[in-house]
């Protein structure tokens, strides 16, 4: 299958369905576990721990550029992106793990609606939304197209968090592929 990078017309075209995601009662419709930088491996269920995200993904080892010290930032320990928004870029279901995100799922990520601080229940465990925007990197124009970055780092595309929305885990637990996401 050959994939081309959208034009802003065409991803702009496809706000109305992202619009349409649901506002509470969402579902998760994907895990991705990062063991190494650059693989992927889709998982039916994880385990969320507040002290290293999602279990056995590389997010702690991996240390962050943002950080003095370069440890781990953890107000980005585990990021969601709408899956609506994920499609529209990727094109294809088997592409999103390529936009790097851990959960990918059908709820609506928007600032007015999940504001920095609210917290999110998926399957057993709580997540909490960080403030540390989630933009993109040179990764994700490679994969996606410069539009794409443009698109989802345009004025509308930051307010629905098209990107997706940093978090940390505030209750362990397991998700599950099809669990609810509600807001707390």
């Amino acid at each position: 299958m050959t994939i081309k990078h959208l034009t802003m017309a065409e991803l702009e075209a496809g706000l109305d369905h992202i619009r349409q995601s649901p506002r509470d009662g969402g579902v998760l419709e994907m895990i991705v576990r990062r063991p190494f930088t650059d693989k992927r491996e889709l998982l039916p269920e994880g385990v969320l721990e507040t002290a290293v995200g999602l279990l056995g993904d590389n997010w702690q080892a991996r240390g962050s550029k943002s950080m003095p010290d370069g440890t781990a930032n953890p107000d980005a320990q585990l990021t969601l992106m709408n899956s609506r928004a994920a499609d529209l870029v990727a094109q294809s279901r088997d592409r999103w793990p390529l936009a790097g995100d851990q959960l990918y799922v059908d709820f609506d990520l928007s600032v007015e609606n999940i504001p920095p601080g609210t917290r999110l229940g998926i399957g057993e465990a709580v997540v909490e939304v960080t403030a540390l925007p989630h933009t993109g990197c040179q990764k994700f124009v490679a994969r996606f197209g410069k539009d794409a970055m443009k698109f989802v780092n345009s004025p509308q595309g930051k307010q629905l968090h098209l990107r997706g929305i940093n978090t940390k885990v505030v209750q362990p637990g397991t998700i599950r592929l099809g669990d609810s996401v509600s807001k707390l």
